[in-house]
């Protein structure tokens, strides 16, 4: 039977994922990765790792990734809210350290296969000779976060939990004897454990640089606090009563200054991506429909992806939707079928 290399988090997902693997033959090994200098969480989690691969009779390595973690999704993480964006660690992350260097690992290791527990499908589709990405049948679907993924990737990635709701998971972990069963899903950014700005400012070793808010003619309203604390379209805790509600209309990294706009955030129908990466097929050369997501959880809306050039597309929504932030990633589906994505310009 084939082997696999399960990432195990600790948590639920990724030991139930252990558990299914083994009922179905595989030869199952679980590994955990170190990413960031170890917390009390971080910690927590590997010890429950262990415990779970213990009691499943199960080895269990520890990959340490911190070095190439840093590089890849820490800088990049910093870098981009410095420059006035939104990033989405989770999908350099995927692209990168679990489905990149842990892959590696891996095939390094002889192992055939990597397995996570992501809620996602792969599929093999004959008529293209191509490896998919489809959303999972039930439920909660993580098939946004892994858009990034080429075909070498996606033909040695298994997703045992593609075909569940997440409470299955749960009665199931719990029938297995597993003890994290009932563990709280994590909401948050793995290496940050309060908020993001004061992890920039313990990541650069000093203050993030003050700079004024303006309105769109320039003048001056007050001080912000370092733009790595706002986002684009923002309404609600920006820090400065001007008798009206603002919103952030710009944020201009080079001269400092964050532009307020009275009034809500206009709905707009487009927006430009870059970072491309398709899964039906290797570049995209005449215009496609699709649907649409502009972030984790919010809705799909049919939309139009026209190429502009080999690195960009644009989309034109059939509907006006709301807070399109810059560095936030837009997938693309046609149906249950992951299309692609990139990064919003």
């Amino acid at each position: 039977m084939a082997s696999v290399l399960v990432a195990m988090s600790g948590g639920v997902d990724s030991s139930c994922s252990v558990a299914l693997l083994l009922q179905k033959g595989y030869d199952v090994v679980g590994a955990t990765f170190k990413l960031f200098e170890p917390n009390a969480t971080s910690l927590r989690h590997l010890g429950d790792a262990a415990s779970v691969a213990k009691l499943l009779r199960v080895n269990h390595l520890v990959f340490d990734f911190i070095d190439d973690f840093k590089k890849k999704v820490m800088d990049y993480f910093v870098k981009e809210y410095l420059s006035g964006k939104t990033p989405n660690p989770c999908v350099v992350c995927n692209k990168n350290i679990k489905f990149g260097k842990a892959l590696e690992r891996a095939q390094e290791l002889g192992f055939d296969f990597i397995a996570t527990g992501h809620y996602a499908r792969v599929e093999f589709d004959e008529s293209s000779g191509r490896f998919l990405i489809k959303k999972s049948l039930k439920g909660k679907d993580q098939s946004y976060c892994l858009y990034t993924l080429n075909q070498k990737q996606i033909s040695r990635v298994i997703f045992p939990l593609g075909g569940f709701e997440k409470s299955e998971v749960r009665s199931m972990a719990k029938d297995f004897g597993i003890g994290v069963h009932n563990k709280p899903d994590s909401q948050d950014i793995c290496f940050i454990s309060g908020n993001h700005y004061d992890f920039i400012k313990y990541y650069l070793g000093e203050e993030e640089k003050s700079g004024n808010f303006v309105d769109e003619s320039g003048i001056v309203l007050g001080k912000h606090k370092g733009i790595s604390r706002y986002t684009v379209g923002q309404r609600r805790g920006i820090g400065i009563a001007l008798g009206e509600r603002a919103y952030i209309k710009k944020i201009n990294p080079i001269e400092n200054t964050i532009t307020l706009a009275i009034a809500d955030p206009p709905r707009g129908n487009h927006l430009v991506a870059s970072d491309l990466n398709f899964i039906p097929f290797e570049k995209l050369t005449d215009s496609i429909r699709v649907t649409a997501r502009t972030r984790y959880n919010c809705k799909e809306v049919s939309a139009t992806v026209l190429p502009i050039s080999e690195h960009e597309v644009k989309v034109i929504f059939d509907e006006n939707i709301e807070f399109i932030a810059p560095g936030q990633s837009v997938t693309f589906y046609d149906g249950d079928i992951l299309v692609g994505g990139g990064v919003i310009n």
